[in-house]
């Protein structure tokens, strides 16, 4: 196979879940994992994320928050909402990631709660990794880095690499925690912790108010290595430099106001 050949091959299974994972630990058999998911506009991709996160071979609770979505989006939750693993919370208006976050911490059941994004960048067959500090370890929250590279990782936008390095150093500054990656979307939690956390956040500056709130609490935080394939604006993404304008003010409100 020529070179080009072999890379064409490569950019194809980009998205195909790997085999190579971390087993389950040993879980109760009551155990439930409820995944949040906040769905906005990504009509695109959210059958596939639905479709890999049963894949997962645990009780789940797929707790579906649609944010005002406008593509066709809240069709396919219409479809999903009779299901019996499936919990739909519709807002009527967009309000932001948080606030979508906020709705479904409030709807989760399960003994674990864990962040979904509705997007392929994060790939549900790290799931394993997630849960095992839990279990082994005695973890209250455990974050998936992308920076810790586990099976493989989608190089970054440059500004973005760097932004998020950054805004992870000055947390880590006013929280005293040693996180590699303040930013990540996978963020699992006992779910009594997020029942003691008001979430005020409305927009993606929630992941620097949740990131205070457990370091405040003094709970125990782990971070294990996932597998990132990160879009780019052509492909949906939708944070932007103002976010991270925004999530510089959120590290210090949250550290020394709220």
């Amino acid at each position: 196979m020529s070179e080009c050949g072999h890379i064409a091959m490569v950019l194809r299974r980009r998205h195909t879940p790997l085999s190579k994972k971390t087993e389950l630990p040993d879980l109760p058999p009551e155990f439930v994992l409820s995944v949040v998911i906040p769905v906005y506009n990504e009509s695109a991709t959210l059958e596939q994320v639905v479709e890999r996160v049963r894949a997962v071979p645990v009780r789940k609770q797929l707790v579906m928050v649609d944010d005002g979505s406008t593509d066709g989006s809240r069709d396919i939750l219409t479809k999903l909402e009779n299901d019996d693993d499936v919990t739909v919370v519709l807002h009527e208006k967009n309000k932001g990631k948080g606030a979508a976050l906020k709705t479904g911490f409030a709807a989760a059941t399960g003994d674990v709660v864990l962040i979904q994004d509705a997007d392929l960048e994060y790939d549900p067959a790290d799931y394993p990794k997630l849960l095992r500090p839990f279990f082994d370890a005695r973890a209250d929250v455990v974050y998936g880095s992308r920076f810790l590279v586990g099976e493989y990782a989608r190089v970054h936008l440059f500004y973005h690499y760097v932004g998020n390095r950054f805004l992870t150093f000055l947390s880590n500054i006013m929280t005293g925690l040693n996180l590699t990656d303040m930013e990540t979307c996978y963020k699992a939690f006992r779910r009594e912790v997020l029942q003691s956390i008001e979430v005020k956040s409305k927009r993606f500056t929630v992941e620097p108010e949740l990131t205070a709130k457990i370091a405040k609490a003094g709970l125990r935080i782990f971070e294990v290595p996932i597998s990132y394939a990160g879009r780019n604006y052509n492909e949906g993404k939708k944070i932007t430099w103002r976010d991270g304008i925004a999530a510089l003010w959120a590290i210090f409100r949250f550290r020394f106001f709220d």
